[in-house]
């Protein structure tokens, strides 16, 4: 069952206030922009969770056996409507003329194989769910996002903040992992529970890049949206190796000595994911070898954890972590003390 959640977003509002205190006339309108549309978005979603009528949006039901992907991608043509735009391509489609289009049809495809292959997940919601892009979104957009309700959006970037959103795994790998975490937890998009909605989908977007590329833990990069930032925020959005070091308004914290407490942005979802972040890194270094195979595997069975509630914390999760690291790999084994350390490094009290 779907737990209902915001729209999730790939780019922190924070990081948009700040360009709008600090940019220029050009970057604070696009900034601006994309605030606005953010918040009519999460308006529109209130609005159809409240009515009994089917929304605009809707996931074309698709029959057939299990372990295939579904995928249907429309080009939104820079309109801002919440209904689907012209078909750009269907599953099983040749490559068309428009690279947004191939771009999100080959990142769903690739996602949807990293979690059948790895994981014998069969789509978002492991019943073979439609997987629905919708590119090109309104105009200098400079986000992408999963709606809870079947679909991702994406903008085309500014040019100087983001270029098109379309053109990276894990970013892509990010937003459909929410869904992911929307039918296996319900994690409560507020605080540490949601921090660890933000951290959970940052990994499993990182594992999406890093198995495709076919990268072991060593030499995989560990950032985040560095193939869709521009000029303003090289080299990257996040960086799970380095918190607060992936750009220069990245204020991420490196563990929970620096934990930041505010209001904003459903109380900092996705400033303290930064340290759920490190501490699976700490844990994927440490085991060695391909992150998917131990390290992703105790993560994702713990996302899948009865023991995880809406309400869960980092340190509930942690014990988690724990918990199925000694049940998938032996409780003396290396894997668990390898958790234990990536906690530790974060400060994260178990």
């Amino acid at each position: 069952m779907a737990h209902r959640s915001p729209i999730q977003c790939i780019v922190p509002p924070e990081l948009l206030r700040q360009v709008i205190r600090h940019g220029n006339d050009a970057e604070r309108e696009a900034a601006l922009k994309t605030l606005a549309l953010d918040s009519t978005f999460r308006v529109s979603r209130a609005e159809i969770a409240q009515s009994r009528v089917p929304g605009k949006l809707r996931a074309v039901a698709v029959g057939g056996a299990r372990g295939k992907p579904h995928r249907a991608i429309y080009n939104q043509n820079h309109g801002e409507e919440m209904a689907l735009g012209t078909p750009g391509r269907m599953e099983g489609a040749d490559p068309v003329a428009d690279e947004g289009v191939n771009q999100a049809y080959d990142g769903f495809g690739a996602t949807w194989t990293f979690y059948w292959e790895v994981f014998q997940r069969d789509s978002i919601d492991d019943t073979g769910m439609p997987i629905i892009g919708l590119v090109h979104f309104s105009t200098d957009y400079d986000n992408a996002f999963w709606d809870g309700q079947g679909h991702m959006f994406f903008g085309d970037g500014d040019g100087n903040m983001f270029t098109p959103l379309t053109n990276s795994l894990d970013v892509i790998g990010h937003e459909l992992t929410h869904g992911v975490t929307q039918y296996e937890a319900g994690l409560s998009y507020v605080n540490q529970s949601g921090a660890l909605n933000e951290s959970i989908s940052d990994v499993f977007g990182s594992l999406v890049k890093q198995y495709a590329k076919k990268q072991d833990a060593a030499s995989a990069d560990w950032l985040i949206g560095n193939d869709i930032v521009g000029p303003m925020l090289q080299p990257a959005l996040r960086s799970l190796k380095d918190p607060g070091k992936a750009n220069a308004h990245d204020n991420q914290p490196a563990d929970m000595d620096h934990f930041v407490n505010t209001s904003q942005d459903h109380g900092g979802v996705h400033t303290n994911s930064s340290i759920p972040n490190h501490a699976f890194y700490v844990v994927a270094t440490t085991i060695g070898g391909n992150a998917w195979e131990k390290a992703g595997k105790i993560w994702y069975e713990s996302l899948r954890d009865a023991r995880i509630k809406p309400n869960c914390d980092f340190a509930t999760f942690a014990k988690v972590t724990i918990r199925q690291a000694g049940q998938l790999f032996g409780a003396s084994g290396t894997e668990v003390d390898a958790v234990k350390a990536g906690w530790d490094a974060v400060k994260v009290k178990v």
